[in-house]
Order: C-alpha cells, then sequence, then structure tokens
C-alpha cells in the first residue's frame, strides 16, 4: 500500500542510522530513492532540508523534510499503518523509544568511542559500551526480538550490531561482544540476521572494513594532535 508523494532516502555509506531508514521502508513495502551523500562535501540539497544539523539521513516525503533517524522512523510508522514497527499499547511504545534512545545514546555511542580513540576517553567508552551490551543483553533474556515475535521498532534501531560491529572490532583491533557474554545479545544477533528485509539489505563487508580503518586512522590521529 502506498501513500501519495515522493519518497527520497538521503544517506551515506556506511552509516548504519541511514539503513536502519531503508529497513523500515522496505519493511512497510514503501518504494524510495536513495540519495547518497558524500558528507566531505555535502550537497546544497542536504544542507537545504537538514540546515541544522546538516548531516544523515534525511528522509523527504512529498517535498516535506524529516531528520534525525528516531524521529524517521516514527514518522515512517505513522505515515504508513501496514506492519507497523512500534505497539499500540502506550506504555509498550513508551518502553520501545526507551530502549531504542539506549541503544543510541548508550551503546552505539560508547561503542564507536571505544572503538576509535585512545587512552582514557577509550578506557571509559569500553567500560561503558560493555555495560550498554550488558543492558541490552538482560532486557533480551527469553525473546526473540525486543518485542517478541516479530521485529519491531528497537529491533530496526539496534540492527547494526550484528553486522556493523564485527567490522568495526575488526577495522579497530578489539573485541567487546562475544556469544558466551551476551547469550541474549547473540541470539537476538542470529535471529535478525535471517530477517529478509535486513539479511537482504546489507553494505558490502569489503567496503565496510575500508570506511572503517579509515576512520579509526582519522580519528586517532586527530586525537594524537590535540
Amino acid at each position: 500500500m502506498e501513500m501519495g508523494g515522493e519518497v527520497k532516502v538521503f544517506g551515506a555509506f556506511p552509516s548504519p542510522l541511514c539503513y536502519r531508514i531503508e529497513w523500515a521502508l522496505k519493511h512497510k513495502g514503501i518504494t524510495y530513492e536513495y540519495v547518497h551523500e558524500n558528507l566531505r562535501d555535502k550537497s546544497p540539497l542536504l544542507l537545504k532540508y537538514n540546515p541544522v544539523y546538516k548531516k544523515v539521513p534525511v528522509l523527504l516525503h512529498d517535498g516535506n523534510p524529516v531528520t534525525e533517524s528516531l524521529v524517521i522512523l516514527e514518522y515512517i510508522d505513522e505515515t504508513w499503518k501496514e506492519n507497523p514497527i512500534l505497539p499500540e499499547d502506550p506504555y509498550q511504545r513508551a518502553m520501545a523509544r526507551f530502549w531504542a534512545k539506549f541503544a543510541d545514546e548508550k551503546c552505539f555511542s560508547s561503542i564507536r568511542i571505544a572503538l576509535f580513540s585512545q587512552g582514557k576517553e577509550q578506557e571509559q567508552a569500553i567500560e561503558s559500551s560493555l555495560e550498554a551490551l550488558k543492558t541490552l543483553d538482560a532486557e533480551l533474556e527469553g525473546k526473540k526480538f525486543f518485542g517478541g515475535e516479530t521485529i519491531g521498532f528497537v529491533d530496526i534501531v539496534a540492527g547494526w550490531i550484528p553486522h556493523w560491529l564485527p567490522a568495526m572490532e575488526e577495522a579497530a583491533d578489539m573485541k567487546l561482544f562475544d556469544a558466551y557474554r551476551f547469550p541474549s545479545l547473540d541470539a537476538w544477533a542470529k535471529n535478525i540476521n535471517e530477517v529478509p528485509v535486513i539479511k537482504e539489505n546489507l553494505p558490502p563487508r569489503d567496503k565496510m572494513m575500508t570506511a572503517y580503518h579509515g576512520m579509526r586512522k582519522n580519528m586517532v590521529s586527530s586525537a594524537t594532535s590535540k
């Protein structure tokens, strides 16, 4: 089912924040155009549609821009009602928003710092990352997905973990995640990797490695030059 209006996604490789928008649209069966952005040379359209943060992802629907990935996901769910990703129950919706925000702020952000920084900042980020992964693991105990038997809002938000995290770990020559320490999260990762909209829409591993090796080199170089 389609709602009127052209749909475009402005994204950049290999950002998992952009892939989550594509996963949600594909989950809904929505046709869209993907517009690749070079973040070192941002296009006039990106600056026009996201003048505040000047970053991706941006969803353009019928000429109206929506920014910030969690906001975009909620917009998608409210605009296209089929295959909902947020629960109907208000409390469950609130919990889904809570865990999605936790996954972004406490897990994704900490892991990026842990893997692509040095010194005391890195040590603190490693501790924070392991604690965040432990919390997610506990939340998933006894569950197939965060919301139950089918993927939902939190799964899409955290869906970067099985594919992106190993690539980031390899680039940083560091290991944060293992099945023994986080068994429920590991089982969830295997389940979500079999969901067609995610399994069939993942970035090539070799290109990810090139990007992350470059990112680590730049961040370490920046840290040592301060």
